[in-house]
């Protein structure tokens, strides 16, 4: 299932990022990714419900050039199948913090060191309703 890309970004370390949408029942997993393009991520943040494996487990990433780097799993997954949810996402140029449903918060290194976000894809079994800037 495709999704949703938004280019021409302007997002300043500091500044946070929401991304708004619903998990339709029977869901396996859904991405967002963050960056400066496709192939230079600041964070591939990746809830996994039953895919590749993973069951009721976030995955992090980020992706430099087209290369990935280090996964970082993250074992507290607050999102249900056929509920909607938000997530927040803020940054600097040494790591990005997610802020998930219930307030949970995690840090995931900004390996790339990318200084501001340009690009936002949303794509799997999430239905987009929304980004938004803080």
């Amino acid at each position: 299932m495709s999704g949703i890309v938004c280019t021409s970004l302007h997002v300043a370390p500091g500044q946070r990022i929401s991304v708004k949408g619903d998990i339709p029942p029977g869901a396996k997993s859904f991405v967002i990714n963050l960056g400066k393009t496709k192939d230079d991520l600041l964070l591939h943040f990746n809830p996994r419900f039953d895919a590749h494996g993973d069951i009721r487990t976030i995955v992090c990433n980020s992706k430099n050039k087209g290369q990935w780097g280090t996964e970082h799993r993250e074992t507290t997954f607050p999102f249900q199948e056929g509920s909607a949810t938000e997530v927040f996402f803020s940054h600097d140029k040494k790591e990005v913090t997610v802020t998930l449903p219930g307030n949970h918060q995690f840090k995931v290194p900004n390996n790339p060191g990318l200084e501001g976000i340009e690009y936002a894809c949303v794509e799997g079994d999430f239905v987009f309703k929304g980004l938004s800037l803080a």
